[in-house]
């Protein structure tokens, strides 16, 4: 009975030193994905109201920043494999701070629009890159510090770190410039990774693995499939990062952070609840079932008339996409070796950006011709060509696992049915 107990304490205590390591390894996540959310929803009126730029612009200075997320990841991948997550994560809360230096130089001269949209486009693309880094960097800092094992929980856990930030971000964004102006969210976001980089510099580094590494295209052959299912599915989430508080506003109504929050707060809970149903049911059919749920979301939200359906829509179309990042994300870093995951981690995670950098020049361009409504629309179509996408991959794994189980088969086979060979002599 001692032993059993001891056995248990001993158990406890090692689940509690797991989930420790990564949760203080996902909070540089946390700091940078809250310097992300306290822009997202005032941006864009600023750009719109006090700059006075159209939609399309409005949009695209959200969507600059994936655009630099975009071009960065693979290089951000090679760099946590070769030089360590922890220089990745440094330099990321760097990046992220130089974004905050150059947003408030953009908001302190209003009076000169063009110079102001070009600091703010410069702010966007450093917090890109910084995004890149730090999203990338913990994941393979939290991986190497628990195990590859706990891949996926590991992944799970930035997510949670990733819109929980933004779910407290918007919200926070929306008060702070309220009651002391958009210079104070530059301002914000320089401190913030400041106090970040003494913390991070103090905690523990990986050992990199001096494995040659798998060739960079071989890599990505194998996870760009993955990546295609991602930004199908993530349309809908740069939907409505991007255009939910004009579509507010297109409609009269108030409040557009809170759907932003409403998102936020349910994919967390949902990377509570079940995020271990990756490990139980495997990620093709959590990713399936998932985006199914997520397109139900936004066609909610598009046929929304009043606040409290597209508050609906926005928390379904959170529940969905919660799990589809992970879900698709531990079958892709499956199909390569341990040490070159980094670089699947970086291209599977460019096909997000790409989807966040697509998603706003063409998001406003149908919204300027068809409505906000018509936005949500066209996600839930790339979300349910996801679930098609994810039905094809799963079936492929399917029959190359049945080959590879019938190579072993016949490979132990082979001596027992080789037949013996006679003695030999040789006379002399």
């Amino acid at each position: 009975m001692a032993d059993a107990s001891h056995s248990n304490a001993t158990a406890h205590g090692r689940e509690s030193g797991v989930l420790l390591s990564i949760l203080s390894t996902v909070a540089f996540t946390f700091i940078a994905y809250l310097i992300i959310g306290l822009s997202l929803a005032v941006l864009p009126g600023f750009v719109h109201t006090n700059l006075g730029f159209g939609a399309m612009l409005a949009g695209l200075a959200i969507s600059v920043q994936y655009v630099a997320t975009l071009l960065s990841r693979p290089h951000v991948g090679r760099m946590a494999d070769a030089k360590g997550p922890k220089r990745t994560v440094m330099t990321g809360l760097t990046l992220c701070a130089t974004s905050g230096a150059l947003l408030l130089l953009g908001a302190l001269v209003p009076g000169m629009p063009w110079l102001s949209l070009g600091l703010i486009f410069l702010a966007r693309l450093a917090l890109g890159c910084a995004e890149s880094c730090v999203g990338t960097g913990a994941i393979m800092w939290g991986m190497g510090q628990v195990g590859h094992h706990h891949t996926a929980r590991v992944i799970s856990w930035n997510g949670v770190a990733t819109y929980g930030a933004l779910a407290a971000g918007a919200p926070l964004g929306v008060m702070i410039t309220h009651h002391f102006g958009f210079a104070a969210i530059g301002i914000v976001s320089l401190l913030l990774p400041l106090a970040a980089l003494p913390l991070a510099r103090l905690k523990r580094s990986t050992t990199v693995a001096s494995e040659q590494r798998s060739p960079f295209r071989t890599v990505a052959a194998r996870v760009v499939p993955y990546g295609i299912g991602l930004a199908l599915g993530s349309i809908g989430f740069g939907c409505i990062a991007t255009f939910i508080t004009l579509f507010y506003a297109s409609h009269g109504w108030e409040d557009a952070a809170l759907a932003l929050t409403v998102f936020g707060v349910v994919f967390v809970g949902v990377r509570f609840v079940f995020g271990r149903t990756i490990n139980w049911l495997g990620g093709y059919r959590v990713a399936m079932a998932s985006l199914s749920i997520e397109a139900i979301g936004l066609i909610t939200l598009g046929l929304a008339t009043n606040t409290h359906m597209a508050s609906i829509g926005a928390a379904i179309a959170g529940f969905g996409f919660s799990l589809v990042f992970p879900a698709l994300g531990v079958e892709a870093v499956h199909r390569v070796p341990p040490h070159s995951r980094g670089s699947a981690l970086g291209v599977y995670s460019v096909f997000m950006d790409v989807a966040m950098a697509v998603t706003g020049p063409f998001g406003g361009w149908v919204a300027s011709g068809m409505g906000y409504n018509a936005v949500y629309g066209f996600a839930a179509v790339a979300a349910i060509a996801a679930v098609v996408l994810a039905l094809v991959l799963q079936a492929q794994a399917a029959r190359e696992a049945g080959a590879l189980a019938s190579s072993a088969t016949d490979a132990l086979a082979a001596p027992a049915n080789k037949s013996p060979q006679p003695c030999q002599t040789t006379e002399i």
